[in-house]
């Protein structure tokens, strides 16, 4: 009986886990295309950045939505890995793939040139995505800490 409940837990928690990563995947999919559609209302270097920090940090997200069980850091490696892959992919110029990014969706996934600047950019979505992830995750411990340091005084 108890092996069932820590299942059928195990399956809730994961399923709040993915609920909350898809909220914040749609967000920062959301920003990042506000933040090239608003491109003149930001500051330039907002602009110029966000775009590609977000679309990275979304990517993340993206992979703990698929892996909730995985370790954040092994997400943020997969994250890196794939991302680097697209912009290096970007370097290959054959018709048929670059007729995938003339379409907007392609252009959007897959971007259009190679940029050494965007594996900056990525890095540093990803980071941002990684950090307030753990930060995220740590608040139950936290709350968890606040609760018995209070009964303790009690």
């Amino acid at each position: 009986m108890r092996n069932v409940r820590k299942r059928r837990h195990r399956r809730r928690l994961r399923l709040y886990k993915r609920s909350l990563y898809l909220a914040a995947a749609s967000s920062s999919a959301l920003l990042g295309l506000a933040s090239r559609a608003c491109a003149s209302a930001l500051p330039e270097f907002l602009a110029r950045h966000a775009g590609d920090a977000l679309w990275a940090a979304l990517v993340y997200l993206l992979f703990r939505f698929v892996f909730p069980d995985h370790r954040p850091l092994a997400c943020a490696i997969y994250a890196v890995i794939f991302s680097f892959g697209i912009e290096f992919s970007q370097l290959y110029r054959a018709s048929w793939i670059e007729g995938l990014r003339s379409t907007t969706l392609g252009a959007l996934v897959l971007g259009r040139g190679f940029l050494t600047v965007d594996l900056v950019r990525y890095t540093a979505g990803i980071a941002a995505a990684w950090a307030a992830d753990l930060m995220v995750l740590r608040l139950p411990d936290r709350k968890k800490t606040e609760n018995s340091h209070k009964e303790e005084s009690r």
